[in-house]
Order: C-alpha cells, then sequence, then structure tokens
C-alpha cells in the first residue's frame, strides 16, 4: 500500500515513514474496498452477479481507483448483458491507469469485432423498441421484439425479466417460469428474478397456498375453481370481470354534455365582450399611430443623415487601421530580429516578438496583404530559417514539460507551434492529439491523428493514432 501524499510504500504502522501523515483511516478504507472486492470475486464465482455488483460499487465507493473492483465490475456487467455498462467501467479503468491494464485488452476485443459490436447495437435498439411497445400496450410486439433480443444476447437478464413479465401479465404461466430459471441460471440470486418466480409458482402451485390462487378442474376446460377458506367459488374461465368501462362511459359523457353547454351557452357572451374591447384597443391604437408616424418620419431623416456622417467616418478610420497595422507588424518583426541580437539566448523574448506578429498577420489577412512587400517577406522569411530550429526546441521543450504534467492545455498552442516550423516532427504532432483528446477536444484530436496517419505511416505514432480514432469515434457513437 502506497501512501497517499509522498507515495512512500507503507508498513504496519499507522504513520507514513517517508513523511509522517497518519494514515490510520486511509488504511482502513483501502482494506474495506480490497475487503468488498474479495466479497463481490466471491459471489462472482457462485454466479450471484447482483450481489457482486452490489459489493464492487461499494468497493468503488471506499475507493474509485481499485482497478481490479472496475474491472470485475465491468466482467459483471457484460456477463449479464449490459455491455454498455460494462464498456463504461473499462473505459474509467483504462484511463486511470493507461499501461498494463487489462481492461484496455476488453475494450479492443469487442471494438476489433464488428460484427458483435454490431450485435450489441442492435440488441440495445431491439430492447428500447420493446419498453416502447410495452408503454404503448402492445404487448405481442414487446414479445417478438424481446425474443429477438434474447436470440442474439442469450444472457440478457433485463431482457428475460421482461419477457416474463409479459408472460405473468398474459397469464402464461409455464412460459414465464422458463425464462425466469433462465434468468436464474445466468444471475442465481437476483431479487427480481426470486419474485416474479415466486408470484408465478404461487399461481402453477396454489394448493401450496390455501385460498391464495386459481385452479384448473381437471377435466374441466370452460370453469376455473377459487377456494376461500372452505369454501370453493367457480368461475368460467373465459368471463372476465368488468374493469369499470361503464363508470368511465358514464365520466365521459358527462364532460362531453358540460363542454357543450359552455359552448352554447357561455362562449358566446364571452366572445361579444371580448370584440367589443378588441374594438376599443384599434381605436386607441390607430389615433396613437397617427400621431408617431410623423415622428417617425422626422426620425428617419435624422437616422439617414447619421448613417451617411458614420459611413465616411468609417472609410476614415479604415484608412488609419491599414497604417496602423502595418506600423505594428513591422515593429514586431524589428523587435524580434532586435531581441535575437542582442542575446541569441533569450528565445523567451524571441518567441513573444513572433507569436505577436503571427497574431497580427492573422488579425485580418486580407489588409495585412498590403504590407507584405517582398523586401519585408525577404526579412521575415530569412529571420525565421535563422531561427527556426532553435524555436523548435524551445517550443517541444515547453510543450512536452507541459504534456508529461498534464497541463494539455498549455501544451496545445507551444506543440502546434512546434509542427508549424518543422512538419517533420511526428511526436510534436502525435502529442498535439493527444493533448487535443485529454481536453475533449475531439474534433481537433480527430483532425490531428489523422495527419499523422497520413503523413506518417507505418510509424508507432500512426498505429496509436488509429487506436485514439477508434476510441473518439466509439466515445461519440454512445
Amino acid at each position: 500500500m502506497i501512501c497517499y501524499k509522498c507515495g512512500c510504500r507503507l508498513s504496519e504502522h499507522d504513520f507514513c515513514t517517508g513523511c509522517g501523515a497518519d494514515v490510520a483511516l486511509y488504511k482502513r478504507i483501502m482494506f474495506a474496498s480490497n475487503r468488498l472486492y474479495n466479497d463481490g470475486l466471491e459471489k462472482a464465482s457462485v454466479r450471484d452477479l447482483s450481489g457482486a455488483i452490489i459489493s464492487l460499487r461499494q468497493s468503488l465507493k471506499f475507493n474509485k481507483n481499485n482497478i481490479d473492483a472496475r474491472n470485475l465490475l465491468g466482467l459483471v456487467y457484460f456477463e449479464m448483458g449490459e455491455a454498455v455498462a460494462a464498456l463504461k467501467e473499462w473505459v474509467i479503468s483504462d484511463n486511470i491507469r493507461p499501461k498494463k491494464n487489462i481492461a484496455a485488452d476488453y475494450i479492443e476485443m469487442i471494438q476489433a469485432n464488428q460484427a458483435r459490436l454490431s450485435s450489441i447495437n442492435e440488441t440495445i435498439k431491439k430492447y428500447n423498441q420493446a419498453l416502447m411497445y410495452c408503454h404503448q400496450d402492445s404487448a405481442d410486439l414487446a414479445i417478438i421484439q424481446l425474443k429477438k433480443v434474447l436470440s442474439n444476447s442469450p444472457k440478457y437478464v433485463r431482457a428475460h425479466q421482461l419477457l416474463a413479465l409479459l408472460y405473468i401479465n398474459s397469464e402464461e404461466w409455464e412460459k414465464a417460469q422458463r425464462e425466469l430459471v433462465r434468468c436464474s441460471h445466468v444471475d442465481t440470486n437476483n431479487t427480481t428474478t426470486m419474485r416474479f418466480q415466486k408470484e408465478v409458482e404461487r399461481m402453477l402451485m396454489p394448493e401450496a397456498a390455501p385460498g391464495k390462487g386459481p385452479v384448473k378442474k381437471k377435466g374441466s376446460g370452460n370453469a376455473v375453481r377459487y377456494q376461500s377458506g372452505n369454501e370453493i367459488i367457480i368461475q368460467p374461465a373465459n368471463v372476465k370481470e368488468p374493469k369499470g368501462i361503464s363508470s368511465l362511459l358514464n365520466l365521459g359523457i358527462g364532460v362531453i354534455i358540460g363542454v357543450a353547454i359552455a359552448c352554447f351557452l357561455i362562449l358566446p357572451g364571452q366572445i361579444r365582450n371580448v370584440k367589443a374591447d378588441t374594438s376599443e384597443e384599434l381605436r386607441k391604437v390607430s389615433e396613437n399611430l397617427d400621431a408617431k408616424t410623423a415622428t417617425i418620419d422626422e426620425l428617419g431623416q435624422k437616422v439617414q443623415k447619421l448613417q451617411d456622417e458614420n459611413a465616411q467616418l468609417s472609410e476614415e478610420i479604415a484608412s488609419y487601421q491599414v497604417n496602423d497595422d502595418t506600423l505594428k507588424a513591422t515593429d514586431n518583426l524589428m523587435m524580434a530580429v532586435s531581441a535575437y541580437l542582442a542575446n541569441p539566448d533569450d528565445l523567451e523574448a524571441v518567441a513573444a516578438h513572433l507569436e505577436a506578429l503571427d497574431e497580427e498577420l492573422a488579425r485580418d489577412e486580407e489588409d495585412s496583404s498590403k504590407y507584405k512587400t517582398e523586401s519585408y517577406m525577404a526579412l521575415y522569411n530569412g529571420f525565421v530559417d535563422t531561427v527556426r530550429p532553435r524555436l523548435v526546441e524551445y517550443y517541444y521543450n515547453t510543450g512536452y514539460e507541459n504534456y508529461r504534467s498534464r497541463n494539455f492545455e498549455d501544451a496545445i498552442p507551444d506543440l502546434a507551434r512546434v509542427y508549424q516550423y518543422d512538419e517533420t516532427n511526428v511526436n510534436a504532432l502525435f502529442f498535439l492529439g493527444i493533448s487535443y483528446y485529454r481536453t475533449e477536444d475531439y474534433d481537433n484530436a480527430k483532425e490531428t491523428f489523422a495527419k499523422v496517419i497520413d503523413n506518417f505511416p507505418g510509424t508507432n505514432s500512426a498505429s496509436q493514432s488509429k487506436t485514439y480514432l477508434a476510441e473518439i469515434n466509439n466515445t461519440e457513437a454512445r
């Protein structure tokens, strides 16, 4: 066990021998997490998957970095048919520990098999469609969809349970029992499955619970006997008790009559009152409109005059702006050259002036073309060629240091400038793509990884870029 404060290995004492921190409570938390992980592992080994999920979730509450517990939780989810939940746990695990983590193998195993990935997606869509059919009271269509789901994913526990519930609702007890038995083969101690099984067994074997269930009389296909205490009640099998339809019908008729009375007696008077109020409002608005029309015409003339003056001033300001931009761009280039001549080792100052120059050139590309003369561009290109190798080294060291410190937002501009000055630097381009990925800028990350693959084929960076592209596409698909 490692100290949370200094990283030193802990001993049997309740304090860290490296930094002296009190680790008694920390040890108890880690031990509790490991104990719950072992409990979840034991339950999973005897197929008590729902119990294992509870233990493993508790373990992660104590220690979210418990990689073994998170990976096992993903395996339990996958065994129960919950592929999306499993991938979620494995992706979190892979981000916590990118190296020497079996979760990466699990993710690659699923992503490499496109047929299996497509089957998982189809299973989820069909299960959601079945749920929608259930909400629409289309039980037959829901059963058909669930059978398709289970043909693709036979261990999908929730699909088995929903299918059993539909069978229970339609009083097909034997079929419901078969689905629940299949559930118990996957997850032996699922509470929902056991509750459904108890209800099915009560209906299939009413003699085990007197007075609580129907019994079909042998030799009689059109009658059902109910036992209540010492009395037996016989009811035709196909006769269903009324469920309040007549009451609902009477209620609907009453609502219709009330609406009709409102329409024919109350509504006409209300309409007349509204029309009278509207006419009065229109008269007042018309009077105000005539008075304001003259004012609007007068203000319109003033506005037109001010717009003409504004256009004239804008043209004058634009002419001054071009000259000002020319001076700023020239000043930045001169200051960069001057800083380099004064101290060639002060690359930070040179880089700062060149960055300001690039911002001025990019701020208005159309106007900047007016002062990009041949002599100006010759000086600019010659100076950049002179300092390019040292600028590449400076930006790469700064960007890579921020990248190693996981300051990805600070690393992005420096690594981008490395590739701007040296398009053969595959490491800078690859680290730039990872920085975009870690800051969840997936559009720039995909574009950067695509450049690595196109410009540097056959390299290790290109191979890893393909993996990151697959992860991004998988994340966006969810």
